[in-house]
């Protein structure tokens, strides 16, 4: 938090420098503007120098904002929105500074009844009375700074874009990498099936078909029945594992938190989860978040040889699936079981992270907005 606060701080210093250079510029502008406004050739040129060294400042403020402020803007913006953007940029910069003023001011006096106080110079009441004024005007320079802050994302949002074809080819480009990326999950998870019922299930029930023509050739077949019998078991087993991996019934009757204990009791290492949802999600994200945790639990159990598994499902205004394991890390997110994850986030506008180094731990956090 400290942090944040002198991020904004500097920010906002630095702000006031730069507005004092757009007004040097602004008035530069004027200077070589208005002579050459009654000549056509003469206003075209003094109009591109102009709109040339106010792109010139436009990144240095749109570096400022995005190292201080962290806000990003696009750079198709044209120089006649350049320079509308610094005619009001300036003033949010001075007021800036006056705030960055009083704060030292207000500090500057602080210290010195604090002086005065032990020197003898002043009293007790009054350094408390500063001491209350001094918090208050520390508490509307805070304000200040964050309404300051607020003007000048605003500003820089309406003059430099990103423009709306930009935002609409940003977002055309991700709804089609997130399509492209269902249809290979959905197509990784049919062969995922389609190998599971062909290595498990079918073999069984070739067993299955083996003992049961065994028994019909046999006169004494009780003892072939009863294997028959107990491959039957085998297989109903095999069924509801392949079943379960490709859609839990429990996900639908009794929701993501009972799901998640089940896979914590499947897991074959130890699971400690906390689920602190008040209410459940849309379907949509409660399935995506299942799929997370069960993919993460096998891979820490089967490759990881995690000894203890942690989940964390909380939300805010998304819902954070955090998973972390003490295995040996090493974990690739290129690998076809966690790209299939980070495909069924992203189709979902979600961010997916794999923190895998080598040695562990290694931590996969998804998080899925709700609206």
């Amino acid at each position: 938090m400290v942090w944040t606060w002198a991020r904004v701080g500097v920010g906002v210093l630095l702000g006031t420098v730069t507005a004092l250079v757009e007004l040097v510029f602004l008035a530069w502008a004027a200077l070589i503007l208005i002579p050459a406004w009654a000549q056509p050739r003469a206003r075209r040129a003094a109009v591109h120098r102009i709109h040339a060294g106010a792109r010139n400042l436009c990144e240095v403020e749109r570096w400022r904002l995005a190292a201080f402020l962290r806000t990003e803007n696009a750079s198709d913006y044209t120089g006649r929105r350049a320079v509308e953007y610094l005619a009001l940029r300036w003033s949010a910069g001075l007021l800036g500074g006056l705030l960055l003023l009083l704060f030292l001011y207000g500090v500057a006096v602080g210290a010195i009844w604090t002086h005065d106080l032990f020197t003898g110079r002043s009293t007790v009441l009054l350094v408390v009375s500063q001491i209350v004024l001094g918090l208050l005007g520390l508490f509307l320079s805070i304000q200040g700074f964050i309404g300051v802050a607020a003007i000048e994302r605003r500003l820089a949002r309406h003059f430099l874009g990103p423009s709306t074809r930009e935002m609409l080819e940003r977002r055309i480009t991700e709804l089609s990498t997130s399509r492209a990326g269902v249809v290979a999950a959905i197509d990784a998870e049919r062969r995922r099936i389609e190998r599971d019922l062909h290595d498990g299930v079918q073999q069984r029930l070739v067993a299955l078909g083996m003992l049961l023509g065994r028994a019909r050739r046999s006169a004494d077949n009780a003892a072939l029945l009863a294997q028959a019998h107990a491959e039957t078991q085998h297989l109903l087993d095999e069924l509801r594992d392949v079943a379960w991996r490709a859609y839990p019934a429990a996900l639908d009757n009794l929701g993501l938190h009972e799901a998640l204990l089940r896979v914590a009791e499947r897991a074959g290492v130890p699971v400690r989860l906390r689920y602190e949802l008040g209410e459940r999600p849309p379907t949509a994200v409660e399935t995506a978040a299942y799929f997370v945790v069960s993919e993460a639990v096998t891979n820490a159990a089967k490759h990881a040889y995690a000894e203890e598994v942690t989940v964390d499902i909380t939300r805010t205004d998304k819902l954070t699936v955090r998973i972390r394991d003490d295995g040996i890390g090493g974990a690739d997110p290129s690998g076809s079981g966690l790209s299939g994850l980070a495909r069924r986030v992203a189709a979902l506008d979600g961010e997916f992270t794999v923190d895998s180094p080598a040695g562990g731990p290694t931590v996969i956090v998804a998080e899925l907005p709700c609206a």
